[in-house]
């Protein structure tokens, strides 16, 4: 590998032209992750790779590996697999908390086989979709010392006959000797660590991965409706990677602190490929990561203690941040990612305010691996999230009624597109002679990802995004930006987090409302907060309808607000009033299924059903009325 070429001058926005003026061929990327991380072990053999903390309670206890350990650990465990029949194009599927065992356990999956990371807050159902539509009949998972739930969904699956053997893997510096494992007709059933014990650590047996095979896939698009499996190959995972790893910010010496799970591509792409690019260690939070409360009381003396320079999480997380004293010497913290939602300006203020360091804003989706645009913290442009990444290509497009695409000139706000070495090949729609059938399912356009984000791009190739097309409030053919909603709540000194979503209205179509947690011992009340959002608001008709004070937002599992659940409140709300003179309402359900919202109002026999009819059709929802007998 030349390593001149991997490593180019990237400090500057103005560094993107000279990058790229040099082929992304010529770099010399590593083949796959797996000869990512044999790179990393022949660079740095000795060097501390991973870090795992046992939970946060027990921060100074942790277990660490270094570039060997791991690389030895990966080869046992993909040999154990390929002793049990995993081949280049078999699916093995991948469900725990976050342990030092999932770690190795998800890049051996990726050497032997395909990895497919599971959320395990997933129902069944949607598990059994998931693992046949992939076809994965091995499943690593979460032992019952681990994550009992976790653990009874996998044996209630392999029950189901969905497959044929479970491998558990065990907590993090688990002292004591697991309790024997019950077991399932017709189903191999083990601990991964003591099945794999025995297996070669030195070479793996198998044939080893190309840049063009798939590598994992991801679940995306929903926490309710059935989520889709985007695929990724090798060089997708690499690349962008790669792409993150060549800043300069970032050199040995930077050890990252990783909280986010493991079935989320930042966690992967992040904070566990772009590392090993130049040997850094990082350091992995326990089984609960952002979600374990007690992680906040202890964080700053866990940067302090491993002076952590570098972690990526989502805005709630560093909002929660900024309210926790800093209690320690957090000087090596320089480098705080954020992504996944759009960055509030208030959690900026008040977490550099806290802290006096600034948050580091990018953009990604899974669709296009993990990361797209990041931005400079020498070189800040206001309300953007960043600048693409090298050799990835931006564009805004206007989407017609016909389908077709117009490119918009700089500046002006449209679909955001994206292509390049990034862009996934599809979604895993089943499977077929010559392996896993893939389909953009509208997504791709001839070569380019349609991002369903609105935003525009400067000519320096900077983003600046406008919204999820999905999430625009449109009032009476208006379209309202919730950010700018979010913004004005989040000003007030006593709302930690705000999100505003469209209620449905008779006259205007929609018209939008919010949701908000408060500070403890907060005393704002709704109708002032309402009044102080009206006041800042830079558009009238954006100004909220109404303003709902809630013990906490509904989040999905990786802490993205989840704004379905807002809306089907928020549509419940409405017809709870809109309904209320009439006799023999029972209830009102707004249910989520998929992308969309279905609303049930079950009456008594004697209700004037056509007056209720009446009332519903008269808004742009999906509705049924249900008779209860």
């Amino acid at each position: 590998m030349t390593e001149d070429l991997l490593w180019p001058d990237y400090a500057t926005p103005d560094d993107l032209a000279a990058i790229e003026a040099v082929p992304l061929e010529a770099r010399g990327l590593p083949e796959s992750t797996y000869a990512l991380l044999a790179r990393a072990a022949t660079h740095w053999p000795n060097r501390t790779a991973i870090t795992v903390l046992p939970d946060a309670a027990r921060w100074r206890e942790p277990l660490s590996r270094t570039f060997v350990e791991v690389l030895a650990d990966v080869h046992r465990y993909a040999n154990l697999l390929h002793h049990l029949g995993i081949r280049r194009r078999d699916a093995v599927a991948v469900m725990a908390p976050n342990c030092a065992e999932l770690i190795t356990a998800t890049l051996a999956a990726q050497l032997a086989g395909i990895a497919v990371p599971l959320g395990g807050s997933l129902s069944r159902p949607h598990l059994g979709e998931l693992l046949g539509r992939c076809g994965a009949r091995v499943l690593i998972t979460a032992g019952p010392d681990l994550a009992p739930d976790t653990w009874d969904t996998a044996q209630a699956l392999a029950r189901d006959g969905l497959l044929d053997a479970i491998l558990a893997v065990r907590p993090t510096e688990a002292a004591c000797t697991p309790e024997p494992l019950p077991a399932v007709a017709g189903v191999r059933v083990g601990y991964l660590g003591e099945l794999a014990a025995a297996m070669g650590s030195s070479t793996f047996d198998g044939d080893l991965p190309r840049l063009s095979d798939l590598a994992a896939m991801f679940h995306t698009g929903g926490t309710t409706g059935t989520p889709k499996l985007a695929a990724h190959t090798h060089a997708n995972e690499i690349t962008d990677a790669w792409m993150l790893a060549a800043s300069n910010l970032f050199d040995q010496d930077c050890v990252a602190f990783a909280a986010l799970p493991l079935f989320h591509v930042n966690a992967l792409v992040v904070t566990l490929l772009a590392p090993m690019f130049k040997g850094q260690t990082v350091v992995w939070a326990g089984p609960l990561g952002y979600r374990d409360p007690a992680l906040y009381g202890e964080f700053w003396k866990i940067v302090e203690h491993y002076r952590i320079a570098a972690m990526s999480a989502v805005p709630t997380v560093y909002a929660t941040l900024a309210q926790c004293p800093v209690d320690a010497d957090i000087s090596s913290l320089r480098f705080p990612m954020v992504g996944a939602a759009p960055l509030p300006i208030a959690v900026r203020d008040s977490f550099r305010a806290s802290t006096g360091t600034s948050l580091i804003e990018g953009y990604g989706l899974t669709e296009a691996t993990c990361a797209s645009a990041r931005s400079f913290p020498e070189a800040p442009r206001p309300r953007s999230v960043g600048q693409r990444l090298p050799y990835q290509r931006m564009r805004a497009v206007h989407v017609g009624a016909d389908g077709t695409w117009e490119e918009l000139p700089p500046g002006s706000t449209g679909v955001l597109a994206i292509s390049g070495p990034t862009v996934f090949p599809g979604y895993v729609i089943g499977r077929g002679e010559n392996g896993h059938v893939l389909d953009g399912l509208g997504k791709l356009v001839d070569g380019w990802l349609d991002t369903g984000d609105l935003a525009g791009i400067d000519g320096d190739g900077f983003v600046y995004l406008a919204g999820r097309a999905k999430d625009l409030i449109i009032r009476g053919g208006h379209n309202i930006d919730p950010a700018s909603i979010e913004d004005a709540l989040l000003a007030h000194p006593q709302v930690t987090a705000a999100g505003a979503v469209g209620r449905p209205d008779l006259h205007a179509g929609e018209v939008p409302v919010a949701y908000v947690t408060l500070a403890p011992g907060a005393t704002v009340t709704e109708s002032e907060l309402r009044d102080w959002t009206h006041e800042r608001v830079p558009d009238p008709a954006a100004a909220p309808k109404a303003v709902t004070v809630l013990d906490a937002l509904p989040v999905t599992a990786v802490g993205k607000l989840y704004k379905l659940a807002l809306r089907a409140d928020a549509t419940r709300s409405e017809l709870r009033a809109a309904l209320d003179e009439i006799d023999g309402v029972h209830d009102i359900e707004a249910t989520i299924k998929g992308s969309a919202i279905v609303t049930t109002v079950k009456v008594s026999p004697s209700t004037d059903e056509a007056a209720i009819k009446a009332i519903l059709g008269r808004y742009a929802i999906e509705w049924r009325l249900v008779v209860l007998s």
